[in-house]
């Protein structure tokens, strides 16, 4: 069978090797009263092709699998992935290619990751980006780490609270174990963060901002970049959707010191939440405090273009109390999605997309306005934006749900001071059709 290859026979003389009878003497160790009392109440096992039909059944149960499109948002995003990308990231080379270690083995892997470090460095405009991190929530906790390293005794950070709530918990879980103190700052009324507490705030080694931020909304960041350096400490920049890079101003260019964020939205599908791709870029000057790894290009004895790690800062190659992360795989095979995706575009397509993405967001904004919702802030938004109801939304909700139209994700159980706000999103991938069947429904 494909899942049980050893033999009752080949069991035997593997216990036989072990000195135990049978396998439950393997776990003898384990104390009496750690060990489950009793029997497992399981279904009878099936077949595997019944097995396979049976999942098949379950699947039926998603409301995914008759979803006629999905209007949320909030760090995940339906894009339209040109067939390029899955064809060449299918192909074994990638596919099966494991963590590049040996460049004399690994030279398409190597080069793969490297052309992503470009493509990655350009969009955010920075100057150095490495191999690739988990996902955005773990890019920015690996940031904040790196900015402490940075400021060495400086032990506080201020987060904007419009970051994504889940990244934020992930910085929480980073930082608890040590003596750091986090301040969540306040948004102002247009959905900006308010950095006017900055002065007020000792000991600060770096501020994080997202933009655009959970809500939808473009922080102002050149502006931001000039209050935080002028307290000494480093601009942090992260992001959920890279693409508004291909229609704003990007954060390198904007004064950030560390960019990072989700880079989903290049070539991955949603896939019921993963997995994803940490973005991440600095400046020259903090390249040996960059957490991860770095792919460089060189030459060999013959004068052969090639490629190497040139910086390995993991605790795998290096001693762990040198270690600057602990992040034991780049998602390779996203990164390399990614820079095929970046690629098939270029610069202007990933112009074109954006800008779509921009006026189908603002159509679908302006039709639920003009049927009586009122925006949550007033300040520019990019892809996603909030919006509260004079009457309950959640009927016209399950309405949209019945005709298979996701819309609206409520913000209370992020934001208690926001119950009763919904978050909308719409991209490339909407209709028309899609957006006015909202519009409609607020209407009625």
């Amino acid at each position: 069978m494909r899942y049980l290859p050893h033999t009752d026979t080949e069991i035997k003389e593997m216990l036989a090797v072990t000195g135990h009878d049978q396998l439950e003497d393997l776990f003898t160790h384990i104390p009496e009263e750690c060990r489950y009392q009793g029997e497992v109440d399981l279904p009878e096992q099936l077949s595997e092709w019944a097995l396979s039909d049976h999942f098949q059944s379950l699947g039926t149960h998603n409301s995914a699998s008759s979803t006629k499109a999905v209007l949320l948002g909030a760090g995940s995003y339906s894009h339209n992935i040109p067939e390029i990308v899955p064809s060449l990231i299918g192909r074994s080379e990638f596919l099966t290619a494991y963590t590049p270690y040996q460049p004399e083995m690994a030279q398409g892997t190597l080069q793969g990751i490297f052309e992503y470090q470009t493509l990655t460095a350009r969009l955010l405009g920075m100057e150095v980006a490495n191999a690739s991190m988990y996902d955005g929530a773990s890019a920015l906790a690996e940031a904040i780490l790196m900015a402490l390293r940075i400021a060495r005794k400086k032990r506080t950070i201020a987060i904007s609270t419009a970051i994504h709530p889940r990244y934020r918990e992930v910085v929480r879980s980073y930082l608890q174990a040590g003596s750091f103190t986090i301040i969540e700052l306040p948004l102002t009324k247009d959905g900006r963060t308010d950095l006017s507490g900055l002065q007020d705030i000792d000991d600060l080694a770096a501020v994080a901002l997202q933009s655009p931020n959970f809500f939808g909304v473009v922080e102002d960041l050149a502006t931001a970049a000039d209050t935080i350096h002028d307290i000494k400490a480093l601009f942090i920049s992260c992001f959920s959707e890279p693409f508004a890079y291909g229609l704003f101003r990007n954060p390198g260019a904007c004064g950030a010191d560390i960019v990072c964020g989700e880079g989903q939205s290049f070539g991955m599908s949603q896939s019921f939440g993963g997995p994803g791709l940490g973005m991440f870029a600095c400046r020259t000057k903090n390249q040996r405090t960059i957490p991860g790894r770095v792919v460089g290009e060189t030459v060999d004895v013959d004068g052969k273009r090639g490629y190497v790690l040139t910086l390995s800062t993991r605790e795998q190659h290096i001693r762990r109390e040198k270690a600057t992360s602990n992040i034991c795989s780049n998602q390779g095979i996203c990164a390399l999605t990614a820079a095929a995706y970046m690629a098939s575009l270029g610069g202007t397509g990933l112009r074109r997309v954006a800008k779509l993405n921009y006026d189908k967001a603002d159509y679908l904004k302006k039709g639920m306005v003009q049927a009586g919702a009122k925006l949550l802030f007033s300040a520019p938004t990019f892809n996603e934006f909030a919006l509260t109801f004079p009457n309950d939304f959640e009927p016209a909700r399950k309405r949209l749900l019945d005709k298979g139209i996701i819309a609206g994700m409520g913000l209370g159980s992020f934001y208690k001071e926001y119950e009763g706000a919904y978050l909308f999103c719409a991209t490339e991938t909407a209709s028309k059709a899609v957006l006015d069947a909202v519009i409609k429904e607020v209407q009625s």
